[in-house]
């Protein structure tokens, strides 16, 4: 079975910016290119479950604008991580200190005083088996920490203590793949 992830457009915030679970507006051409040439692509009558944030529900509602066949269904577990007090705030701008906290007991620390990894890695691990068990094909349009949590359950790992553990690479804004269950 096959699980098709996109992550939404540019989010239209300044670089830099810790954001999160911020709601906010994803770049207007991006989003329409990127649901074009997924509406081209995806096989036909799939559930498409959406983050309820701004800027996924943009491309989940234009993908389903052009493909009626498609259902949308928001799921608040494909939202991104919630960095608590840090969000709206520049990364440089975080203190030293609150970096080493979390590096230090990555898995763990509520990096802001909302949610861990750990936290993000469960809730992911929720949808995903939820999907698994319905055995039909599917679209998740989220964020990039869902998708490195996604990567990791894919790996086997539902639980990280270090931060080296943490995916680098991701796909781009408006970048989709898909994943076998």
């Amino acid at each position: 079975m096959k699980l098709w992830l996109v992550r939404h457009a540019q989010p239209l915030i300044a670089p830099g910016v810790c954001y999160g679970i911020s709601d906010i507006e994803a770049d207007a051409p991006g989003t329409t290119a990127c649901a074009a040439q997924l509406a081209a692509m995806l096989p036909h009558g799939l559930v498409v479950h959406s983050s309820p944030l701004r800027r996924c529900l943009q491309l989940a509602q234009a993908l389903c604008a052009l493909r009626p066949d498609l259902q949308l269904r928001q799921d608040a577990r494909l939202r991104e991580m919630d960095f608590g007090q840090w969000e709206g705030v520049r990364w440089d701008d975080i203190p030293r200190a609150a970096y080493e906290a979390w590096t230090g007991n990555f898995g763990a620390e509520r990096f802001g005083g909302r949610e861990s990894v750990n936290d993000v890695l469960a809730r992911v691990a929720t949808a995903r088996e939820e999907v698994r068990s319905a055995g039909q094909e599917a679209v998740w349009v989220t964020h990039a920490g869902v998708l490195r949590a996604l990567a990791l359950l894919d790996q086997g790992l539902n639980r990280l203590d270090r931060a080296d553990q943490w995916p680098a690479s991701v796909a781009g804004w408006g970048e989709w793949q898909s994943l076998t269950l």
